[in-house]
């Protein structure tokens, strides 16, 4: 069986993305997801979407974590799946989809993709660090020193942790470096390692940040190993609207794929 596929990326977090309007695509083969996403055994991405219809909205975006296991909201996963369907002609410059947490809209910006998420009206605070589901779930953790913090150890220890233990949690490690400049590295569930980037982690860190009162801007530039994204959102009695997240999305290289059907 033969399929088309599209790699993209957006500051560095990387998807394969299929067209899969015409439901050829094998969704349940897990391990398939999976081995897709393996970068020493296929064609390697932190995930996997798939663009589907749907009823009252531009399309459906499947977001599947690189452990073959369907995910929550993806921030620059979505945003790189409304430039591939714009290009496949489905959407004008402003659209509206279906992710997993319900529809969004989000709308092109010269080059780049603005992302509207979801109002945030809740967090949970502990020993200092924020806690903030931004469409996926997300524990800050502020530091003086981003660079020298080993992610990967310690986001381990944090996701998987006594306080996550069913469903895990993605870890952000936030430095505030200057009064709208934010400096984010991500540890990801289901990726199990740090990402480049991570949309909803960004925008978490930007939220958490002005909560927290280490930055009063509203409009917050985030450095992220793999490029610069901004946020910026409303604030209101009840919480967080209007939360925008803008940054560059690109395709990488188109393929195909030939896979076993034994």
């Amino acid at each position: 069986m033969f399929f088309s596929f599209v790699k993209y990326q957006g500051t560095g977090n990387d998807f394969v993305i299929v067209d899969n309007r015409d439901k050829h695509f094998p969704i349940e083969d897990h391990r398939l997801i999976a081995q897709l996403c393996h970068r020493n055994y296929g064609i390697g991405a932190d995930g996997f979407i798939a663009i589907e219809t749907d009823a009252t909205s531009d399309f459906f975006m499947r977001y599947f974590n690189a452990d073959g296991h369907e995910g929550s909201l993806c921030g620059n996963g979505s945003r790189c799946a409304v430039h591939y369907a714009h290009a496949l002609g489905l959407t004008q410059k402003e659209v509206v989809f279906r992710a997993a947490d319900g529809l969004h809209q989000a709308a092109f910006v010269g080059e780049e993709v603005a992302l509207l998420l979801h109002a945030v009206t809740d967090w949970n605070t502990h020993d200092e660090a924020i806690f903030i589901d931004t469409g996926s779930p997300h524990h800050l953790v502020f530091v003086d020193d981003v660079a020298s913090i080993d992610v990967a150890s310690l986001g381990a220890q944090i996701a998987h942790g006594a306080q996550y233990l069913a469903d895990g949690t993605n870890v952000n490690f936030v430095e505030v470096t200057a009064a709208d400049v934010l400096h984010v590295r991500t540890f990801e569930r289901g990726v199990e390692a740090e990402t480049l980037s991570c949309g909803t982690g960004v925008t978490a860190a930007a939220i958490g940040a002005h909560i927290s009162k280490r930055v009063m801007a509203k409009n917050i530039s985030i450095q992220t190993k793999g490029g610069v994204l901004t946020v910026s959102f409303s604030d209101t009695s009840t919480g967080y609207e209007a939360v925008v997240l803008q940054g560059p999305a690109s395709p990488v290289f188109k393929g195909q794929w030939e896979t076993s059907t034994k």
